[in-house]
């Protein structure tokens, strides 16, 4: 019976067994490598689990305040750094109000210039009488705000901020360490870095305490995890919220309890007063956010140092004092949001630490028991699901994921334990989808795929044509000639900086729909975006008649698009916009390219370069459409304009650069009549008959005032001055991109 039941199953059996198998080996793998797959996936399901949970949190919250350097205060005190005066006035108003701990997710490395000191200076002893020098020198010591600062922070519970570094740099000093471990810090398994940028030693030396502000982001990039302990040299030092818990709890120092692990001391758990946190083998502690950005009550620095507050805010709070300013660089990306200001994530640090039951762990275990885990599973599903009908398949697949996901799920929130699920899940749903599809979906498994891999940026009716002819797609690279499009928002990075992100989000999103609508429509396939940039191609992954005429008949719709937005933003408050493009057609190579982690079906070679030149030699010719010979020469029934015979930087050979002409300006005789004197004085011009050319282009250039127009007149200006030698050809050598 065995052998039977393997004979009519080996294949479905054979490849449950091989995925089950090469998963549990994926599994193993990770535990080594933070750049898996499955750790990157596992930080996506974690972020999904975290926010899920949100709204259990049952534990009191810490009158915990976030001082904000925010926009409203940079308006109104001006750019950061303030002056130390200014932020000594803010610290004593905090602690009048009753502060109990401040925290300075700032660095004050270099010391403030006194305005007496500068004037003695600056100034020979002939331009100050001695009365005034001696009067400078008397009132300078009133005038140092970096002493002022330092005045203010003695017999405070106040925690400066530093920075390490990887480069081996050393800026200001070094604070004291009170972390204690109990064994050499230069044996441990804390993170080492080689230099740091500290706080001034006036400041430094009146600071009741001091840490790092350094964050510990994912390889993806978001910040799960928190570093309590780094190590310079021979010392350990705390972190931000690790010193502010440490004078919260009125502790003298922090022990640190370590465990031998081979040839080094792998980390356990450091002491705060009386409360012990556990901690990874590198020091380190998931956060336990409290939620999205403003969980926490933000206070305006400007109006802490007017005095603007509730005072019982701040009644006996932690105030950690940051920026959420865009144009500071402190906005991290957390689970709990992408725009999340820095100075928070110490503040849930901190809360965590007080509160360890907040603090989920991820115990050294978990890898083992997920790997018995899934060798089981792997096991009992690879022998038992063949024999299932596809309802029973089904409905036995759909539980199992349910009881994996209430198992971590309970895990997560009773008992604090942050179980891998990744591998669970993908092991339950290969595994059900793998016999689903043996049974059932093998043709629509496959117009699935193609469906899955193209139609982010492929037109329909390309998606719909390989669904019906499958056999028809390949990925794989190969040569041919194609058509590609760049394009381009002029002056787009003095425009973003004009926009708050909500606004320039919104801009690009109204400006790519109908772009990428139209390139659609005229059948051609998006490569990429980048910024402000589209680049789209013709004829792949499936063969496009015309290709060369579509582009550019989708680069006159893009700027016909981009004209009406253009006066709705106006409308709407929004600058007005507009673009170049560029499109070249030549052979290319095309296909699937890329690393194992992320790859991209796109377009590369000396044409596609060119594209991209072209787009950006609109700005210099002062015209907003530019294509090469090859590409106009392609299209027998539109009509351009020669703009010029150049060589683009890194090309030896020369090309002929064309402006298409919108069909609807040739019905206009001036313009025909323009257009025909512009022809005949470049031939003029490569005749170097520079008298004749010259009064052409003087006559066009005082009627249309065209860019282009000024372009030869200055050229034919110098060339009558300087001699072109008997080799030139009329070739203008660009020597930037």
């Amino acid at each position: 019976m065995v052998l039977k039941y393997w004979r009519r199953h080996q294949w479905i059996l054979l490849c449950s067994l091989v995925f089950s198998a090469l998963l549990v080996l994926a599994q193993l793998s990770a535990v080594y490598s933070d750049q898996s797959v499955l750790k990157r996936l596992d930080g996506l399901l974690y972020d999904t689990r975290l926010k899920l949970m949100l709204p259990y949190r049952s534990v009191k919250e810490l009158p915990v305040v976030i001082v904000d350097i925010d926009e409203k205060s940079l308006q109104q005190l001006g750019r950061w750094p303030w002056s130390r005066q200014t932020v000594a006035k803010i610290l004593e108003q905090l602690t009048a109000a009753g502060a109990s701990v401040v925290a300075f997710d700032v660095i004050f490395s270099e010391s403030e210039r006194n305005p007496a000191l500068q004037v003695l200076q600056l100034s020979s002893p002939q331009q100050l009488s001695p009365e005034t020098s001696a009067e400078l020198k008397h009132i300078a010591p009133l005038l140092d705000a970096d002493q002022q600062f330092a005045s203010s922070l003695q017999n405070k519970d106040v925690v400066l901020g530093f920075l390490f570094q990887q480069e081996q740099l050393a800026v200001g000093q070094l604070p004291e360490t009170y972390v204690a471990m109990d064994s050499e810090a230069s044996q441990s398994s804390v993170s080492q870095f080689a230099g740091y940028v500290a706080n001034t030693a006036v400041l430094q030396q009146q600071s009741a305490g001091t840490g790092f502000i350094n964050s510990s982001p994912d390889p993806d990039g978001f910040i799960r995890q928190a570093a309590l302990l780094i190590r310079y040299q021979d010392k350990v030092y705390p972190s931000l919220a690790l010193e502010a818990a440490r004078l919260y709890a009125l502790a003298q120092e922090l022990p640190v309890e370590t465990a031998p692990l081979q040839q080094i001391n792998t980390i356990v758990g450091v002491t705060v007063g009386s409360t012990r946190i556990d901690t990874d083998l590198y020091g380190r502690v998931l956060i336990p956010y409290r939620g999205p950005a403003g969980s926490f009550p933000y206070i305006s620095a400007v109006d802490v140092l007017h005095g603007a507050v509730d005072k019982t805010l701040l009644k006996d709070a932690i105030v950690f004092v940051g920026t959420s300013a865009v144009g500071h660089a402190d906005l991290r990306s957390t689970p709990v949001g992408v725009q999340y200001p820095g100075v928070e994530v110490h503040a849930n640090v901190f809360e965590g630490l007080i509160y360890p039951e907040l603090i989920h762990s991820h115990p050294d275990w978990a890898e083992a028991l997920v790997f018995l885990f899934l060798l089981l599973l792997g096991l009992l599903m690879s022998l038992l699901f063949p024999a299932l009908g596809p309802v029973s398949l089904a409905f036995s697949g759909g539980s199992l994921l349910l009881l994996t996901l209430g198992g971590n799920l309970y895990s997560w929130q009773v008992l604090k334990l942050d179980l891998p699920l990744t591998s669970s899940l993908l092991l339950i749903l290969g595994l059900t989808l793998l016999n689903l599809i043996y049974g059932f979906f093998g043709a629509s498994q496959q117009k699935a795929r193609i469906k899955a891999i193209f139609d982010q940026y492929v037109p329909p009716a390309h998606i719909d044509e390989m669904l019906n002819h499958p056999e028809s797609v390949s990925l794989d690279g190969k040569r041919k000639e194609m058509s590609v499009l760049f394009s381009d928002i002029r002056g787009f990075t003095n425009l973003s900086e004009k926009l708050t992100a909500s606004e320039l989000k919104s801009l690009l999103n109204r400006y790519f729909s109908p772009i990428t609508k139209t390139i659609f429509q005229h059948q051609g396939t998006i490569d990429k975006y980048v910024g402000d940039m589209v680049m789209a191609f013709w004829n792949a992954p499936l063969d496009v008649k015309d290709h060369a005429e579509l582009a550019v008949k989708a680069g006159f719709s893009m700027l016909k698009i981009t004209d009406e937005l253009s006066k709705s933003f106006v409308l709407d408050g929004l600058p007005a916009i507009d673009i170049g493009v560029g499109v070249n057609t030549g052979e290319m190579n095309v296909g699937d390219m890329g690393s194992e982690y992320r790859r991209a079906y796109t377009v590369l070679g000396d044409a596609v370069n060119l594209g991209s030149r072209l787009e950006s030699l609109t700005k210099y010719y002062g015209v907003r459409f530019l294509v090469s010979q090859t590409t106009a020469q392609q299209c027998p029934d539109m009509t351009f304009r020669t703009i010029d015979k150049v060589k683009v930087k890194g090309k030896t050979a020369a090309v002929i650069i064309y402006e298409p002409v919108d069909p609807d300006l040739l019905t206009n005789p001036a313009f025909a009549a323009a257009l025909r004197q512009h022809e005949q004085a470049l031939v003029l011009y490569l005749q170097q008959q520079w008298a004749d050319a010259e009064l052409l282009w003087t006559s066009l250039h005082q009627l249309h005032n065209d860019k282009l127009y000024s372009l030869y007149l200055e050229r034919l200006a110098h060339y009558r001055t300087h001699s072109t030698g008997a080799d030139w050809d009329g070739v203008y050598t660009h020597a930037e991109k």
